[in-house]
Formats: structure tokens, sequence, C-alpha cells
């Protein structure tokens, strides 16, 4: 079932997705070679605690982390270990976080030092299609013109759109209805309306669209090894638009 917020309840998710946004700004000079994804871990869920946040990831469903850090070709869920980061890497932080009951959630891939022109391209290509999606929220769309937009601005720049993950509802759950993929038809799927709030996550791949899991149930990667880049955003439908509530401070 999709829920329509109160105003009381988009103020929490406002606070909540805000201190999202915090959280990312506070660990961006963290994220350079020789830091474990271990290490981002504990500076997140520390800062994310004094802040008076819960970070939902931990716990969830068995994940034993705060943030999932998914490194090259890594598409998601990738779980913070020893691993170091390197120059010339990639990597994806995606958090939710609560705030007295409800939930923020937003994903942005970072640069470690130099990176090459091919993933460049894709972190540039990949944020894009992010908002090219979120252009077409207001009341009256479909969910299929923002799934839509994103494959449009995807395969235009020869990226490959990973089908088996998609965005979805958020409120006091992580993942409520309605899903919102990266794929399909215009004019097609529930409506938006005034107070629905859905997150916005283009998974994008530098070769092909295929994915697999690996042994720890959590980890995706793509399947040819190439590196993939994941942007998200949580956006309220306003009365006439949108609102990203965990708005990027950089």
């Amino acid at each position: 079932m999709i829920s329509i917020k109160s105003e009381k309840e988009i103020e929490l998710m406002r606070k909540a997705g805000y201190l999202v946004s915090l959280t990312h700004q506070y660990l961006k000079p963290f994220v350079k070679a020789g830091i474990t994804t271990k290490e981002l871990d504990n500076l997140a869920e520390k800062f994310i605690r004094e802040h008076d946040g819960i970070p939902s990831c931990k716990g969830y469903e068995g994940f034993p982390c705060a943030l999932c850090v998914s490194v090259n070709d890594e598409v998601v869920h990738g779980i913070p270990s020893n691993r170091k980061l390197q120059n010339g890497d990639i990597v994806t932080i995606d958090m939710v976080i609560g705030y007295k009951g409800y939930q923020g959630d937003a994903a942005w891939t970072y640069a470690v030092g130099e990176i090459d022109e091919e993933k460049k391209y894709l972190m540039e290509h990949t944020e894009q299609a992010l908002y090219e999606g979120i252009k077409e929220v207001k009341p009256g769309t479909h969910i299929g013109d923002i799934s839509h937009a994103v494959e449009v601005y995807a395969t235009e720049h020869n990226l490959g759109v990973v089908r088996e993950l998609c965005g979805h509802g958020i409120g006091t759950d992580m993942h409520e209805d309605p899903e919102v993929p990266n794929f399909g038809k215009p004019g097609v799927g529930p409506r938006l309306k005034e107070g629905m709030v859905i997150c916005i996550e283009p998974m994008l791949n530098a070769g092909s669209r295929n994915v697999a899991l690996l042994d720890d149930d959590w980890t995706v990667v793509t399947l040819d090894g190439k590196p993939a880049a994941h942007y998200e955003h949580t956006v309220l439908v306003t009365k006439d638009g949108y609102e990203i509530l965990t708005p990027r401070l950089d």
C-alpha cells in the first residue's frame, strides 16, 4: 500500500534526510586511499548516533553494518571490511538513517584520488540519470515516467541499466510501496500524489547490465567486472513538483 505522509511526518522525514546529507558530507574528506571500508562504517555510525539518528541498515535482515560500501565492480550492498581503498577506486556509500521513527536514504559514488576517464564518465552520467528521473516527479506523473526517463538517459550514454534492483517508497520503513525501477514505459504504474515519498536510485554499469550475487548473500557485482555507480535521493512529491529531502551539501 502506498502511503501519503502528513505534514508532521514530512517534517520528520526532512530531518532524517538532512542527517543523511550531513553524514555523507562528514565522510567525504575521509574517502581517500588507505582507509578501510570498515573505518568509514565506524565513523558513520558514531556520527549518526551522536546526532540522534539510528543507522537503519545495521541489523536489517541481518546486514552487519551501518553503511553499504561498494567498490568498483560492486553495484550495491557491499559489506564494510578491512579492505583498503586505493587511488583510482570509485566507492559508493549508501546509507539509511532513522530519526524518530522515520527514514532517509541516499547513495553517492565517490572518486578515490585520481580516477580514469571511464569511471569519470560513469559517475557523471549515473548522477545525471538520477536527476533526469527526479525531473519527472509531480502529482499525476506515473512511476513509469520516472523509470523511462532514467532508462532513456542511461541508454543514450551507453550505460548498462541494472534491472534486478530498484528504487522504492520510504517512510517509517526503509522499503515501502511503490517500487521505482530504472527502466520502463511512460504512462504506466502508480500515479504520484502530493505527500508521497520515494527513493529514486539509478544503478548503472560501465559495461553490460548483467549482475551476480556474491556468496555473502549481500554484495551484488557486475558480471563482466566493469565498474558500477549508484546515486540515490529521497524525494517528496509536493503540490506542484518535488523536494529533495537528502540535499547535497557540497
